[in-house]
Formats: structure tokens, C-alpha cells, sequence
């Protein structure tokens, strides 16, 4: 069979592999729909710590069960659709011992540190399945990244009461905006892309504030009656949004990284004790966040398809990463479509 994989640093083909078989536990999907993420867009460029090469990448997948394998319940049937968790969990960790499967220690994510979906068929356990029969084909692909946005959200306990400055208006801070939204937040969107201003307004946040264009500090205190925003989270993973969130987040406010800096990060520790902050991590996602996902996007088809700013047929795919890096600016989610040839 097909898939498409990054052989080489900037290098995507695709390449004849072996069709998998589902083992015990497993169900054979055919995959129908890969999203882009940026951890696949940085396997590509050569700077994913965490990704060796060659790789297949994609773990945002949707796609159709074709087959099972022993010991799978018979409610995964054949021609179900599916949402795949991309996440491995050993069991064992400290995380997955407190119930919190999503940091595991010893995790695997699909495209990463394992191949990925970017390939016609694949096979995975069936305790890593969503069925969803409800939202559109293309849309079970969108699940994933905005899933993490909202599990964010989640750690940041963000409620009505709250007003939430988002770093970054990529895919993953876009799912951290409707995921505070969904909680019934005040939402301030911080973004360097102009082009991004009008969509990100469409999604529903109050404001998107340019830190290129205006003071951003000067701007969240007169958004905030000079108190600045209750929860920051930052999406973008650079050391300067590091700290930022930091400066920017209110006396005991709440900050949520769930980007990551590539370098080390020197810190005014100080505002640690004088705000009395709570600094939390987030990585992945839970089945708790797909399903809010899911019940957020059911009966928004419009705000999920403007989401999905570019549909590569699978016979174009390996055109895609080049076509992302050359209009970052303007893309939210670059989506592979393999039944489209």
C-alpha cells in the first residue's frame, strides 16, 4: 500500500509499504482524512526531538472500520467511522497510576515517535477508538488537535467568570479559544498575524490584540480594568511567550503552557510568589476533551470547515508541507483528503 513519508529533512514522498494485518485487539482502519499538525510540519523541518527519520507522519485521523481482529467488542463493526486517540499509555507510570493517561510517561504518538496515519490503511488498538457517526467525514480529523486546546482549558479551570488571553493563533491555540469560549469565558486572542484577525474574530472571541501593532501589556490592562487576564495560556513555544505569560497573567492567576520553548527559559521568579500564581503544564489530550470537542462541533459544520484552510487529495499530499510552510500566516489546518485522488 501507500504512504506518504519524511525521508529526509524537507524531503516527503511516497513510498510502497506493507499492508497491515490487525492483531489481537486491533482494528484495521481505512483511513479517510489526515490532518497537518505542527509537530509533523517540525518532523519535516528536522527539528522534532522526538521524531526519528524516515517517518510517517499523522496522528489527527479519521477514517472507517474495515476489519477486527480477536478479542475487539462487537459494537466496532465494520463501516463504523472512527476518531483515533493517537496516545499510547503503558499502565504503570505515576501519570497513568492518577489517572492521567495523557502524560505517560512512556507515550508513543501516532507520527511521532511511531509511523503515523499518513497511509491508506491502518491498524491500532480498539481502545484508542471514538465512534462517531455524526460529524462530517473530514471533520473526525479536526477532533484531535482541538482536543488538546481544550484539555488546556481544562487544566486552567477556566470558567464564566474568566477572562482568557490565548498566545498564539495556530491549531492548537484556536482549540484553547473555543474551549474557553465553550466554558462561557471573556476570550482575547494574541496573534502577529493580521490575516488571522478577522477569522479568529469570527470564531467568536472578544478581541485580537497584534503585540507587532500595539503594547500588548498596556492593552490586556485596559481590557482587564487594570487587573490583566485571569488565566494566559500559552500555544506558541517561544521563551519570550514563556515569559510573557508571566508579566501579562493577573495577581493569583493561572497560567497553562502547552507549548513547549525550544530553548531555556530565565524567569523574574519573583512574580511566582508576588502574583501567587499557579503554573501548570498540559500535553495531550483525554477522552473527556474529545468528547467535549465532539459535542462542541455537532451542529457547527461552518465554523469546523473554516478551520480547514487548505484539502490536499492523497495524490498531492506530498506537495503539502512545502505549500504550509510558505503561507503560515493565512492557514489554520492543512487536511489530507485519501479519497480524493
Amino acid at each position: 500500500m501507500k504512504a506518504l513519508v519524511i525521508k529526509e529533512i524537507g524531503q516527503a514522498a511516497f513510498c510502497d509499504v506493507s499492508a497491515p494485518r490487525p492483531k489481537k485487539s486491533e482494528v484495521l482502519l481505512d483511513v479517510r482524512h489526515v490532518g497537518l499538525c505542527g509537530s509533523d510540519l517540525n518532523t519535516f523541518r528536522g527539528a522534532n526531538p522526538l521524531s526519528a527519520l524516515p517517518r510517517i507522519p499523522g496522528h489527527e485521523i479519521g477514517g472507517v472500520i474495515l476489519e477486527t481482529g480477536a478479542g475487539v467488542p462487537k459494537e466496532f463493526a465494520k463501516g463504523a467511522a472512527v476518531i483515533v486517540v493517537p496516545y499510547s499509555t503503558c499502565g504503570e507510570c505515576a501519570a497513568c497510576r492518577n489517572g492521567r493517561e495523557n502524560a505517560c510517561k512512556y507515550n508513543q504518538t501516532l507520527g511521532v515517535q511511531v509511523d503515523g496515519g499518513m497511509s491508506t490503511q491502518i491498524a491500532v488498538r480498539f481502545d484508542r477508538l471514538i465512534q462517531n457517526d455524526q460529524l462530517p467525514a473530514a471533520h473526525l480529523a479536526l477532533v484531535e488537535p482541538l482536543s488538546v486546546g481544550f484539555h488546556a482549558v481544562a487544566r486552567g479551570r477556566v470558567g464564566p467568570k474568566d477572562t482568557v488571553a490565548v498566545l498564539g493563533g495556530g491549531m492548537i491555540g484556536v482549540g484553547a479559544m473555543l474551549g474557553a469560549i465553550a466554558a462561557g469565558a471573556r476570550v482575547i486572542a494574541i496573534e502577529v498575524s493580521e490575516e488571522k484577525r478577522e477569522p479568529l474574530m469570527a470564531l467568536g472571541v472578544d478581541r485580537v490584540v497584534n503585540p507587532l501593532a500595539e503594547n500588548l501589556e498596556e492593552t490586556l490592562l485596559s481590557l482587564t480594568e487594570g487587573r490583566g487576564p485571569d488565566v494566559v495560556i500559552e500555544a506558541v513555544g517561544l521563551s519570550e511567550t514563556f515569559r510573557a505569560a508571566v508579566d501579562l497573567v493577573s495577581f493569583a492567576g493561572r497560567i497553562v503552557y502547552v507549548g513547549y520553548a525550544k530553548s531555556e527559559v530565565s524567569y523574574n521568579t519573583s512574580l511566582f510568589n508576588l502574583k501567587e500564581l499557579d503554573i501548570m503544564g498540559s500535553r495531550n489530550a483525554t477522552r473527556v476533551d474529545f468528547e467535549a470537542v465532539i459535542a462542541f462541533l455537532t451542529g457547527r459544520a461552518a465554523l469546523a470547515n473554516s478551520l480547514i484552510s487548505k484539502v490536499f487529495a492523497w495524490s498531492e499530499a506530498d506537495q503539502a508541507f512545502e505549500y504550509w510552510e510558505k503561507n503560515r500566516n493565512t492557514t489554520f489546518k492543512v487536511m489530507i483528503d485519501l479519497k480524493d485522488e
